[in-house]
Formats: C-alpha cells, structure tokens, sequence
C-alpha cells in the first residue's frame, strides 16, 4: 500500500462522517454549548466544501444540552427523564449547528436514527435515500440517535457505532472519530507511558480488540473498545477511519496539518465493497429489460420503469433481483427500489405516469445505480 497519511485519504474522499461526541460540544461544568469550538469546526466543514466534498456531522449533545435546560442534576438520568432532555436539548443542538453553518452559506439538515431505522429493510433504505439527496442539495446532515424514543432495545447506545453505520449506509469515503484520545495504543497511555501507538491498522485482529480492551475492563481506555466495533462496520463497507483529538481549535485541518491519529484502512473502496456486497446476496427476482434500458445501464444509468418488459418473482422493495437482457443474459444484480406487485404495476410506463398506477408519488427509479453490481 501507497504511504498513508491524513491528507491523502482525506483529499481523495469524496463523502466524509465526521463524529463529535457531547463532552466536545458541551461545557461539563457549566453544561452549555461550546460555541467557539462549535464555529471553528464549522470552518472545517466550510473549508471541506470548498474542495468539493459532501459532509455528513454525527453529532451527540442533545441530553447534555438538555438536562442543563431542565435542571437535571449531574449524574445518570432515568429513560424518561433523559428522553425529556433530549426532546428539549435537540432544538438547541439543530440551531447551534444552524447559526454556527450560516455565515458560510451552508444549511444544516437534522436526521433522527434508532438502531430499527438502520436494520430494518425499508427504513434503512429510505434513510439512505433522504441522506442521498439531502447531499446532492448541498446541505450538511447533522445525525443524532433519537433518543426522544429509543429505548435500550433499540438504541445503538453510543455515537461511534452510529457514525460507522451511517458512514457505511451512506458510502462515505472516510469517518473520523472527534475523540478525547489521539489514537489506539498496544495499552492505555493514562497507565502506561511506554504503551506503543499504532497510526495505522489494516486488519483488525483478536490482539487489536484486546488491546481496546472489553467493556467495563478497569484501565481499558474510555470508549476505545466501541471505536474498533466502529472500525470494523466501517473498514467492511470499504471506509476508513480516524480516532484523532478533536478539542483543538478545527480539528479537521489539523488532522490535514499532521495532527496524531490512528487510521483504520481497509483494502476496498466504498463503491467495490457495496457491489461486492450486493452481488453476494440471494436473489429474489428478475427485471427483463428491453435494449435501450441495457444500453442506458452501461452509460452508469439508473433503471427507470419504462424499459421494463417483464418481472418474474416475489420480492420486497430492497431484496436482491436479477437483471437481465431481452436476450436473457444477465448483466447486474441490484436492489430493488420497488416490490415486485407494485413494480409490476408500473413497468414499462414513464415517469409521469407513476403516480396515477400507484396512486401515491413513487420513486423514478425502479432502481437507483448505486444500488447495482454490473
């Protein structure tokens, strides 16, 4: 592998997940917002933008924020009582994104996940594409887990894992974790002076878990086991990721100035390791396409109902299919933007004509070219 630093892996990404964690965002003495620190990110992410990247911010805070409205004391709070902060923290945490993004011409956009929202089939389909074209509007997502009704059953509980997911969701390019320690080391540095750190990982091994140590482990460095959990979900969807310091002032560039950090680098690119994905599951059914839907494929395409001339099978909107030419040679596998009664319904027709067959507004995609292996 080429040398493998921050400013190449970030200069060649096209979408990346930045996560910030509450104690980044707020104050633990006085439980307000760190504006400041808030707006030089915000530099960051107007200065990524400026080079042409898409930005994705999952954020933490809204409880922090929250509890200090409210006057919860310091300390754990009961599944009611932190759903109430949360309800309360997120309006301020949307609008500080908000104020903080406006001077530089950017929008934020405020997405709410559980764990349901990312496992089930079709919501983590219709979070993919909300996600999708709130980027293609040039609007930044702030993502946070929603815990105004997540309860433990449904909770990811910590926003690495959900960054990791959302970065593997979205096909991003890289994911960097804004963490209060610089990087993974052989033993936790608090206790061992001596510990080796690691600036690069390519396979996580059973000695690189170890080294994270388990959960409630005395001594195990604080949160690092779920950063390699994350590194892994995201290492698998062909994403690299940073563990870096982030209470510097723009924690972005100084990750581009040579900042500490241990980057987890697998060896697939977003795109390869989603269509290697793709291609691995069952089908479910089969699209027969007419010659110009073959030929609009090849020029990276998406599928529209009107070159449709056939399904065969039964599947759900998001389960593998076929498809094949009018010769019956296949030539992708894909993901369904439809189930087979409704794709039926609508095959071969335009796109203006989708609405008045399903009697509701539909996608124009009977499927979308990112959801395709060739």
């Amino acid at each position: 592998m080429e040398t493998v630093t921050s400013a190449s892996l970030i200069d060649a990404a096209n979408r990346i997940v930045i996560k910030i964690g509450s104690a980044l965002l707020v104050d633990a003495g006085t439980g307000t917002l760190r504006r400041e620190w808030l707006a030089d990110l915000a530099r960051d992410v107007a200065m990524l933008k400026a080079k042409g990247k898409e930005i994705l911010i999952v954020s933490s805070g809204s409880i922090a924020l929250g509890r200090k409205v409210l006057g919860f004391p310091n300390g754990t709070l009961s599944l009611e009582r932190a759903q109430a902060a949360a309800a309360v923290g997120q309006i301020r945490l949307a609008q500080a994104y908000q104020e903080v993004l406006g001077p530089h011409n950017i929008e934020a956009a405020q997405i709410l996940l559980t764990l349901e929202d990312t496992e089930n089939r079709r919501r983590y389909l219709n979070s993919r594409a909300t996600i999708g074209t709130l980027l293609e509007l040039g609007t930044v997502p702030i993502v946070n887990e929603n815990d105004t009704v997540a309860t433990d059953e449904i909770r990811y509980g910590d926003n690495d894992r959900l960054a990791a997911q959302v970065a593997s969701m979205t096909g991003a390019d890289v994911l960097v974790l804004l963490s209060d320690v610089d990087g993974l080391y052989a033993a936790d540095p608090r206790f061992s002076a001596s510990a080796k750190f690691l600036p690069l990982v390519q396979t996580i091994t059973p000695e690189i878990e170890a080294m994270a140590g388990e959960a409630g482990t005395e001594g195990a460095s604080g949160g690092m086991k779920t950063k390699v959990m994350a590194a892994k979900v995201a290492m698998h969807a062909g994403c690299a990721m940073a563990i870096t310091k982030g209470h510097v002032s723009q924690p972005i560039q100084a990750l581009l100035d040579g900042a500490t950090a241990t980057w987890f680098v697998g060896t697939a690119l977003p795109g390869v390791a989603r269509k290697r994905w793709i291609t691995g599951m069952k089908i479910k059914g089969k699209l027969v396409l007419d010659a110009g839907a073959i030929a609009a494929l090849s020029r990276g395409k998406s599928l529209l109902p009107a070159g449709v001339t056939d399904i065969e099978g039964n599947f759900d909107r998001g389960e593998a299919v076929e498809i094949v030419g009018p010769d019956g040679a296949t030539v992708a596998k894909a993901l369904a933007g439809y189930d087979a009664t409704e794709a039926r319904l609508i095959m071969g027709c335009q796109s203006s004509e989708i609405e008045g067959k399903l009697g509701h507004t539909g996608r124009a995609a009977m499927v979308h070219r990112d959801d395709m292996a060739m």
